[in-house]
């Protein structure tokens, strides 16, 4: 029936289908994993890289971080937990929970994707006792440079170092970098497109100012500040 004719209904399709993960080269996507380990022992380089995991058919690939160790062993891995409704829906599988790892007696976590979007995540790695929270994302869309704020913000709050990177691409907006335990950029790429790494000190140490107030600060959220039962009555002078 010719569209627009009298009774006929237009018929679009539909703008987002589930991924057919059968047309994935998974041979391709480990041969560059092996390769990039590979370089990652040769380099005595610690390495955290974005990827897709694959699970048994039918369940959907996890979205990943791959935790990479100098000797060039997958120490862990972290997937993806907090997923936008689209990825639920057509793309990935979530993860079950947060996973950290340990370098040199500085501890790690590990989030992605929206992730920043969801307190929780990061103030479950505080009660872990992270660091440091590796943060990897695509940006927002479109990209505004609320992820980067939300990062810092969870930064600051629970007085921890964070990474955010992000493709270089996104650099005119909110390039990547390093945010210290106040919610400061230590370090952060430059604003040109290019691709550039971003390097700083984590200072993990107890007597920082950042690790002298988190005890107070987990005091304070667990309501244990108030210890007067004259406060729970507030109808009085």
């Amino acid at each position: 029936m010719r569209a627009g004719a009298p009774g006929s209904e237009v018929r679009r399709p539909p703008l987002v289908h589930p991924a057919d993960w059968n047309r994935f080269e998974w041979g391709v996507l480990q041969q560059e994993l092996i390769a990039t380990a590979a370089l990652a022992r040769e380099l005595r380089l610690w390495t955290v890289l974005g990827s897709v995991h694959r699970l048994t058919p039918p369940h959907r690939p996890h979205n990943s971080l791959y935790v990479i160790s100098d000797r060039g062993d997958v120490a862990t891995r972290y997937d993806e937990r907090m997923l936008s409704n689209t990825k639920i829906s057509y793309m990935y599988s979530p993860g079950s929970g947060p996973v950290t790892f340990e370098v040199d007696g500085v501890r790690f976590g590990c989030s992605l994707g929206m992730e920043t979007h969801f307190p929780k995540i990061f103030s479950e790695y505080e009660r872990l006792d992270v660091d440091c929270v590796l943060f990897s994302t695509r940006g927002g869309a479109p990209d505004d440079g609320t992820f980067a704020t939300e990062t810092q913000a969870h930064a600051s709050t629970n007085r921890y170092w964070t990474s955010f990177s992000v493709p270089a691409q996104h650099s005119p907006i909110s390039p990547a970098g390093v945010i210290a335990p106040d919610g400061r950029w230590a370090a952060r790429c430059p604003q040109d497109g290019a691709p550039v790494v971003a390097v700083a000190d984590i200072d993990s140490g107890t007597e920082t100012a950042s690790a002298l107030s988190r005890p107070w600060r987990r005091t304070a959220r667990a309501g244990l500040l108030q210890q007067d039962a004259r406060s729970d009555d507030r109808s009085v002078f």
